[in-house]
């Protein structure tokens, strides 16, 4: 679900400029990465960093979500919406407050882009495409949500989790 040049993360012997991704992920490492399919097809891949690449739920971090197929912003919006669900979020005005800024802040995506996704310091969401900043969520709660999709403990696809963030986490 997230998009820009994740090249920018990498740690880089010359002090080059980054983008406003990396600057919320200081010192930014690859930690893990893996492949979403679904049925057979693939639907992304995905690129976890941290500080030095090391993962910490509770820290900074970015996961970077190339699409393998075109999707619409609000189809990306629904089916976060729908995994939260499956996670426990009960259908509310919380939740409903969280799709209707997904579904402004997603673009529609086509094949080989990606959409990054950043927990800043603070515990927010910012979202990037191509380089530049989309929109934000400043909801720690929504945050925990949000990245737990892929992130957390009950995601649905614990093999894709191992790959990010290390079988020890």
């Amino acid at each position: 679900m997230l998009a820009l040049s994740f090249a920018a993360l990498m740690p880089r012997p010359a002090a080059a400029e980054l983008n406003a991704a990396a600057r919320a992920v200081p010192s930014a490492a690859l930690v893990g990465e893996g492949k979403m399919t679904f049925l057979g097809f693939g639907i992304f891949e995905a690129e976890l960093y941290a500080p030095q690449g090391r993962y910490s739920p509770d820290g900074p971090f970015a996961l970077k979500l190339t699409y393998l197929r075109n999707f619409k912003g609000a189809a990306i919006a629904e089916e976060t919406a729908k995994q939260m669900r499956r996670q426990g979020m009960k259908d509310g005005p919380v939740l409903e407050t969280w799709v209707a800024r997904m579904t402004r802040i997603f673009p529609n995506v086509s094949k080989g882009q990606s959409l990054i996704g950043v927990r800043d310091a603070a515990g927010n969401t910012v979202f990037y495409s191509g380089g530049k900043t989309i929109g934000s969520i400043k909801d720690p709660e929504f945050t925990r949500r949000f990245f737990a999709i892929w992130l957390g403990q009950n995601t649905q696809n614990p093999d894709l989790r191992n790959k990010l963030v290390g079988s020890r986490s």
